[in-house]
């Protein structure tokens, strides 16, 4: 599925660099595009040079992100970045966003129950497609195989074989994307602080040698929140003491490629392509 030159692209803004490279996207191809940036959330860098096609908004405010969105006639829109999730306090939710609490129980599911959720409501209610940021940047999906020059030991292999299936048992349950494995033992599992809290939470047990691994949840929605990796991803294992990273092939997003790959053979990190297949 590719952008379609002719409408005007929605690109719903997170943190992190993601959002950047899609607008830079748009910007390469003449694609047309309008952000909905979030208070709080998008970094301000994001949306420096393009004032003219921003809006920011409470994350609450999904009544003034749809209007916005159909009043710049955006047919299509892709979601890009990190959004941590809020308490209901401290979201001040507008009309529209309580009517989809109360409609979806959104607030007592997970990330891939609530991103489901989202993507259903503003396709048969409102009349966008969604697509993914694989779409947008097909470069981007983590390819089959080793990146870079160091490679996973036969030690590194079973730590990923345990935490691919810890990742997996997790995305079940709709929990997270990721584990750290360390001598075969489960050390650490994503939750709803994300992968960096917990790459920081391994870096203070001391350990010597262990994986990352990240994988889509089973049966997760592929449009949205696919698992991802950057260059901060890379530093966070080195200084935690891990040998490396897998993630899932076709199925995980790098953002920036050469520079993470070229940050891990500086630091004497693996990266490697899964095909879990075999696991599922």
């Amino acid at each position: 599925m590719a952008l379609n030159a002719k409408h005007k692209i929605g690109i719903i803004a997170g943190g992190g660099e993601l959002p950047r490279r899609i607008i830079a996207a748009c910007q390469k191809s003449g694609q047309d595009f309008h952000v909905i940036a979030f208070k709080n959330q998008t970094d301000k860098q994001t949306t420096q040079d393009i004032a003219d096609k921003c809006d920011w908004l409470r994350l609450g405010a999904i009544g003034g992100a749809i209007e916005i969105l159909k009043k710049q006639n955006c047919k299509e829109l892709v979601m890009g970045g990190k959004i941590r999730r809020p308490g209901l306090a401290s979201l001040l939710p507008d009309l529209r966003t309580i009517k989809f609490f109360l409609k979806t129980g959104a607030m007592s599911l997970g990330d891939d129950g609530l991103l489901s959720a989202i993507v259903k409501t503003l396709e048969e209610d409102d009349g966008f497609r969604i697509i993914g940021v694989h779409n947008v940047l097909p470069e981007l999906l983590a390819s089959e195989g080793i990146m870079g020059s160091t490679a996973p030991s036969e030690a590194d292999m079973k730590d990923i074989k345990t935490a691919i299936h810890a990742a997996l048992d997790l995305g079940r349950k709709d929990l997270g994307q990721g584990a750290v494995a360390s001598k075969e033992n489960i050390i650490a599992l994503e939750d709803k602080d994300g992968t960096d809290a917990m790459i920081a939470r391994v870096g203070g047990l001391g350990v010597d040698g262990g994986v990352l691994v990240k994988v889509v949840k089973p049966g997760q929605e592929r449009r949205v929140d696919l698992p991802t990796i950057g260059v901060e991803t890379v530093e966070g294992v080195a200084k935690a003491g891990l040998n490396g990273i897998g993630v899932e092939a076709g199925g995980a997003i790098i953002v920036d490629r050469e520079r993470v790959v070229d940050s891990a053979n500086k630091l004497g990190v693996f990266i490697i392509g899964l095909d879990i297949s075999g696991f599922k």
